[in-house]
């Protein structure tokens, strides 16, 4: 429950059709979750995370790391020290609508495109907002819950 705060919004349709978190530079901080993964090396790591998000094999950017003694700065990088650990991997997608990467949906845009959605899909899409866990508190989330009644 002590992670790092981090700009997170509900900005990424994913490939089943999810409203899904990202990092997104101009949003309010949300205080993230974070677990130890047993692992003994960072390969192994990134590429669990990776199968466990579903990022392609040959996406670049689809898994974060920062590797403690490595030169960074950023909140990750400052927490990770902070917290002891040795290294901290985490989903780097971007932001993505209407098919194109990087774009942040307003606000309207993600409610217009889950009020749009019809059967599993709208089902699978309401039952992940729900499992995010309540902490994750944006904007949008509060938008979606207000208007479309998804807790």
């Amino acid at each position: 429950m002590d992670g790092p705060v981090l700009p997170i919004e509900f900005a990424r349709v994913s490939d089943n059709g999810d409203l899904t978190t990202a990092i997104c530079a101009n949003a309010p901080g949300c205080k993230v979750l974070w677990a130890v993964l047993d692992l003994d090396n960072l390969d192994d790591a990134r590429e669990a995370l990776r199968i466990r998000e579903g990022v392609p094999q040959d996406r670049e950017d689809g898994i974060g790391s920062f590797v403690v003694g490595a030169t960074a700065e950023g909140v990750i990088a400052e927490w990770a020290i902070h917290r002891q650990l040795d290294a901290v991997i985490w989903t780097g997608l971007p932001p993505r609508f209407r098919g194109i990467e990087g774009l942040v949906p307003a606000a309207e845009d993600a409610i217009a495109y889950l009020a749009g959605l019809c059967g599993e899909t709208r089902e699978h899409a309401r039952d992940y907002i729900g499992k995010v866990p309540s902490q994750i508190d944006t904007p949008y989330r509060r938008e979606i819950q207000a208007r479309l009644g998804w807790q």
